[in-house]
């Protein structure tokens, strides 16, 4: 396998590393503080079209490939500090990626412009406050009454949910069936009846990430809302959630990358007992074990990239590479931490927020518990 990448997309990577450091280095720490989300640094990488990359020239995307957008994740990861501002950029590919698979030509016309130009925000909507993983269990109801649907149901931890002007929303259409075939989604926006965004939720890290409740109440769609045909929910969940674990570890992978060159830098800087703390096997065998991490993850999450654009399936690599790169991620920064000592303890050298945004990931687009369960069934168990 050939996982060299052309000299347009190494050139595409390092604009990104310097957009990033040039135009995103805002006061993260007030942001923060506060959980405000950074809609001008949003709006600065709408511009760049980092928002519309993999998407047709003609609904105004940049017509790239998908590992193309997972080098650019992966270069947002690397320089902006603000995992959350990523994640949330992630969510917004990923809507129009569900829209440009599943979605009519009319809702084409409507959404994806919006979505590539970053216009208006988009946000999926899955998770209930009783189901997670477990989307069968979900209770939201969508029912036909004869000139469309009528949504009830609340979602939880949604994100983007809190500022969404669009929200994919997952919903149970036919409860008699026991399976995702019940499922069907559809489109909800701003301002239609019933339909309630509630405040975000305080969160122990991704602070700027906008997560929050949805509230359905008796809310009207249109026929014409509905994503691709009855049923087809699961589908789209399914396939959703492999695009998702393809490319969003991709900028996981460049976080873990400028946490470990930071501790590099540290570990050379330090002095202790007369020498460098790197010196010591302690320290240097964290800072090894980094690297393993980084180059590793890499291999996984490039191979699913691959499969993804040659049109392949990626389930088992999607779930490993989830998997392994969150879980990696989560160790690196808590290495990073441990290796700083009690200065990694405290705010002003910023380990302690990687490490609080890097838990989450271990949790969203599926639990590490629910990926060994995925790999488990693929190995027949």
């Amino acid at each position: 396998m050939d996982f060299s990448f052309t000299d347009e997309q190494v050139d595409l990577r390092e604009m990104v590393i310097k957009f990033a450091r040039n135009e995103l280095d805002y006061d993260l720490a007030e942001y923060d503080k506060n959980g405000e989300f950074p809609l001008e640094a949003w709006r600065k990488c709408a511009e760049m079209q980092f928002l519309g990359l993999p998407f047709d020239e003609e609904y105004g995307g940049g017509g790239s490939d998908f590992l193309t957008m997972s080098l650019v994740l992966n270069a947002l990861g690397y320089a902006c500090k603000d995992a959350g501002l990523v994640h949330a950029i992630a969510t917004q590919v990923l809507c129009g990626m569900q829209i440009r698979m599943f979605g009519s030509e009319e809702q084409k016309q409507k959404y994806l412009p919006d979505v590539c130009s970053g216009k208006k925000i988009f946000a999926q909507a899955i998770t209930e406050p009783d189901s997670g993983s477990d989307a069968l269990s979900m209770r939201s109801r969508a029912t036909w009454n004869g000139d469309g649907y009528l949504l009830n149901g609340t979602k939880m931890f949604i994100t983007n949910g809190p500022i969404a002007d669009v929200v994919i929303v997952f919903a149970v259409t036919d409860p008699d069936k026991k399976t995702l075939g019940g499922i069907s989604c559809c489109f909800v926006e701003k301002g239609f009846a019933g339909f309630q965004q509630c405040n975000p939720i305080k969160k122990m890290g991704l602070t700027t990430l906008q997560n929050g409740e949805l509230v359905f109440d008796a809310c009207p769609i249109p026929p014409g809302n509905l994503m691709g045909k009855e049923g087809q929910g699961g589908m789209i969940f399914n396939e959703s959630m492999e695009w998702e674990r393809s490319f969003l570890p991709a900028a996981h992978l460049g976080t873990m990358e400028r946490v470990l060159e930071t501790s590099i830098r540290y570990a050379k800087e330090r002095k202790s007992f007369g020498q460098s703390i790197g010196k010591f096997q302690s320290v240097s065998n964290k800072l090894a074990e980094m690297k393993m991490r980084l180059e590793l993850g890499k291999l996984i999450c490039w191979k699913a990239a691959t499969l993804k654009d040659q049109g392949k399936r990626a389930t088992l690599e999607s779930s490993i590479g989830k998997l392994f790169i969150s879980e990696c991620l989560k160790q690196t920064c808590l290495d990073a931490v441990q290796i700083h000592g009690g200065y990694g303890y405290t705010t002003e050298y910023e380990i302690e927020r990687d490490l609080r945004d890097s838990v989450a990931a271990t949790i969203y687009s599926g639990t590490s518990e629910l990926q060994y369960n995925i790999i488990s069934r693929w190995l027949g168990l």
